[in-house]
């Protein structure tokens, strides 16, 4: 016999996909006129075209983007993005982003641009705000003579980008540094301290990328006491390493795929006869396989297309999957089916869950 819950669930019609986003939009025009209304003083876009605010220099326009002025106006915005059912996506340099050229006119974007605040700790630790620079952070860290950091002087993304993928270059990881991480929580709206054993850190990834809903904030760096010529001369070194094998005169996200274990990805695609494949404006670079750089007027589409042909081309050849590194936005694209399953980025939009998952204690 069945129950009175299995009863009315049966009876409840399905929400369709149509359905759910237009509630989606107008949840989401709601909590925009709140914001302008509760919080006036805040920067706050509107249909924003992506392509200014990313590396790649492609995509449509947002439906909005805020940037808060601090971390309590940020707190403050997002309760009022919860109270309409909205959670928002963070934005930090935009370095590892494909945003759509059709735009995204369900998203609500918080920019950490002006969460800049970085100083040392009484015990000698470094605390920086999630939209401080890892070049920025690295060069503090050499101006305080503390190693460690030398590896991140030239990625391009922000602190709090870095950390939800574990940002690294050279042998060098951030959660190698990092001592504590705070975030706020969207689905309870809370902030927690988590240690960096908490916060599940793995080649590209940590808890805040597997889980979503949680919005870094800032982040204590835990560094060795080293000599500041020597640190100079590392970053140095590095750089130099980075401007002579990598395409930074052109638009890119970076590294294009993952390390696949056992492999280099930029080696794969070169022994597949991959380096200065083009597919409209978007093209493997010429300099180093591992990117794929804007060589002029490329569109989301192009870039798509040229990374599923690059993973169908090495799986076919070389029987290696390759998973994308670059967040493709919306969160629900598809890889086409030319090898294994690839999980998809964990990016958190549209509506806030009930129930959040669990963080750990």
């Amino acid at each position: 016999m069945e129950n009175k819950e299995t009863q009315e669930a049966k009876e409840t019609p399905a929400v369709t996909p149509e359905e759910k986003a237009d509630r989606c939009r107008e949840n989401l025009e709601k909590a925009i006129a709140a914001v302008k209304r509760e919080l006036p003083g805040m920067t706050l876009l509107e249909n924003e075209p992506m392509s200014a605010h990313c590396s790649f220099r492609i995509g449509g326009p947002v439906r909005a983007l805020a940037a808060p002025e601090d971390v309590t106006s940020l707190s403050r915005l997002c309760s009022i993005l919860k109270d309409n059912h909205i959670a928002p996506m963070m934005l930090g340099n935009g370095t590892n982003i494909l945003f759509p050229d059709e735009g995204l006119d369900q998203l609500f974007l918080v920019s950490t641009e002006k969460l800049t605040g970085m100083f040392l700790l009484p015990d000698g630790a470094i605390y920086a705000e999630a939209g401080v620079s890892l070049s920025k952070l690295a060069s503090f860290a050499r101006q305080n003579e503390l190693a460690g950091l030398e590896f991140a002087s030239g990625i391009p993304g922000t602190v709090g980008g870095g950390t939800i993928m574990n940002a690294g270059a050279y042998g060098g990881e951030l959660k190698d540094v990092i001592e504590s991480v705070v975030i706020l929580y969207v689905p309870d709206q809370r902030l927690y301290e988590l240690t960096r054993e908490q916060c599940a850190f793995a080649y590209r990834t940590s808890l805040f990328k597997k889980m979503g809903g949680c919005l870094v904030l800032s982040v204590v760096f835990r560094l060795d006491k080293g000599d500041g010529e020597a640190i100079a001369a590392k970053m140095r070194e590095l750089n130099e390493r980075r401007r002579d094998k990598q395409p930074l005169d052109l638009p890119s996200a970076g590294s294009a795929f993952k390390r696949p274990e056992g492999y280099y990805a930029a080696a794969l695609i070169d022994e597949a006869g991959l380096k200065g494949y083009t597919v409209g404006g978007a093209q493997v670079s010429e300099k180093h396989a591992g990117f794929v750089v804007n060589i002029g007027g490329a569109t989301s589409h192009d870039v798509y297309d040229l990374l599923m042909h690059v993973r169908e081309t090495v799986w076919r050849e070389k029987g290696v999957q390759l998973e994308p590194e670059i967040i493709i936005l919306p969160p629900d694209y598809r890889l086409e089916d030319n090898g294994p399953a690839v999980h998809r980025n964990h990016i958190t939009v549209n509506e806030i869950p009930e129930d959040g998952d669990s963080l750990p204690q």
